[in-house]
């Protein structure tokens, strides 16, 4: 490749090395490491083919002032637990739209297949459910307290209990893309089967309204957050599967780094939906109206965080960088 189409193709994505250089309080560690893969990788190829040019002693400098500011030793900024969650996460989750989109609709196909699975087979939910669940359910049922299971215990265990258990599936959910894609398909998979199998079992007993206002009570945001895990395992199991013009190794890596951001960006949600499970699933005298109303507040959160305010955080910063680069020109 001559020089200067080299040069040419290459140029914006210097310019935009160049731009979140000048202020990089705005970017993540993770910008800042995606920055610096793609530069060394130009520097390599020009010092491989241009050795003595001054575009090569440029790539030399910038992957040098990169790597300074990647490497240097300061103290992580206590701000940082506030921008993690208002920054890093919707921007990452912007970079990874395709994917939670993917996640979703996996979750959606899968509760579908439960639900025309139990009401095929009244004896599915047997299979997916345990026999020892469905029997407790099904005896709830018949004294007239179909959501006694969320009434047992003490409410502070319960919400430790179930908060610790949901971020554990969370995190296998996330884990499992070791195993490609596939892996965290398969959880997305069983965990959706489960739920459409189990309201269906309450629609078999003419209780389907009652299940979905106790269940998305909380339902809605541990749901919703398995499905954002679902979305960083897919990340990291697209690392092996396409790892595009990185390396494989570094693709993985890269969105591991990605996934782990994800995941902890839920961990939120699972603390309140163990909580709402913990101290109000179990008040089903609470009225229709209330607990619908909760279930719309908390779609409406994970629509918005999840999915407006990275389309707002990107086009925020696109701004920026353009109104900055004209005071540069």
């Amino acid at each position: 490749m001559k020089e200067i189409i080299f040069i040419r193709n290459n140029i914006d994505k210097w310019q935009q090395a160049e731009l979140i250089m000048d202020d990089t309080s705005m970017h993540s560690p993770d910008e800042l490491a995606d920055t610096y893969i793609r530069v060394t990788a130009d520097l390599a190829f020009a010092r491989t083919h241009y050795p003595q040019s001054r575009v090569t002693e440029y790539l030399n400098n910038l992957a040098s002032a990169i790597h300074n500011e990647i490497y240097s030793n300061k103290k992580e900024k206590w701000s940082r637990l506030i921008t993690f969650w208002t920054r890093e996460v919707p921007v990452v989750m912007y970079s990874e739209r395709r994917l939670l989109a993917v996640s979703l609709l996996i979750m959606l196909v899968s509760m579908v297949i439960g639900a025309v699975s139990q009401a095929a087979d009244p004896e599915f939910a047997r299979v997916i459910l345990g026999d020892r669940y469905v029997d407790m359910t099904l005896d709830n049922i018949s004294r007239g307290k179909p959501m006694d299971v969320y009434s047992g215990g003490n409410e502070t265990e319960m919400f430790l209990g179930i908060t610790f258990n949901n971020i554990g599936v969370a995190l296998r959910t996330y884990v499992m893309g070791i195993f490609t894609s596939i892996g965290t398909g398969w959880m997305l998979l069983y965990n959706g089967i489960m739920l459409g199998c189990f309201e269906t079992l309450f629609w078999q007993h003419g209780l389907l309204g009652e299940s979905v206002l106790s269940v998305f009570l909380h339902g809605t945001l541990e749901i919703s957050a398995i499905v954002v895990a679902g979305a960083a395992g897919l990340a990291m199991g697209n690392g092996w599967l396409f790892p595009g013009t990185y390396p494989r190794g570094v693709a993985f890596r890269r969105g591991a780094r990605r996934g782990m951001k994800i995941v902890v960006g839920t961990v939120p949600l699972f603390v309140v939906a163990g909580f709402i499970e913990g101290f109000i699933t179990r008040h089903t005298e609470l009225p229709d109206m209330l607990r619908a109303g909760v279930i719309a507040l908390s779609a409406a959160f994970v629509i918005y965080y999840f999915v407006v305010l990275p389309h707002k955080t990107i086009r925020f910063r696109k701004t920026k960088y353009q109104q900055y680069a004209k005071t540069k020109d």
